[in-house]
């Protein structure tokens, strides 16, 4: 998808965090590092470490994670504990209620408004879906954006 639909231009990729805390307790505190980690330039980096390291994600675990992706610590802490990063989670979550999603992961698709200040969702898919799934979704969108 990156190489034939991101790369291309003809797609934009935007990601939001919807942490499931009845089933995840450590979910929320996860996605503010991941978020932290990003306000570093690190977002990806954090995501897929947090991924491969899933028992390893109490609050106290998260400083050791930052250090191995050589985070400035004080920032990546102060950033942890900020009710404003809190805040931004929040509002991921809140809007993802809003629009249906349930479940990660979650696709929302559709197209950027002509001001491109805001996405209509057009198509909302849950769960892992092989790549043709999207393929399917996405070559429809642009073709009848085309029109």
């Amino acid at each position: 998808m990156e190489k034939e639909y991101i790369q291309t231009g003809k797609l934009k990729y935007v990601i939001r965090d919807f942490p499931l805390e009845s089933i995840h307790k450590n979910a929320f505190k996860a996605a503010q590092a991941a978020y932290c980690a990003g306000q570093q330039g690190k977002y990806w980096e954090m995501h897929e470490r947090l991924f491969v390291h899933q028992n390893a994600l109490n609050p106290s675990d998260l400083p050791s994670h930052a250090q191995a992706l050589a985070l400035d610590a004080p920032t990546f802490h102060q950033c942890l504990e900020s009710e404003q990063t809190a805040a931004v989670i929040r509002k991921d979550i809140e809007e993802g209620q809003k629009l249906g999603v349930r479940s990660t992961p979650t696709f929302l698709i559709g197209l950027t408004e002509q001001d491109g200040s805001r996405v209509k969702a057009l198509k909302l898919l849950r769960g892992a879906r092989v790549y043709t799934a999207f393929k399917s979704v996405l070559d429809g969108l642009l073709a009848a954006q085309k029109r």
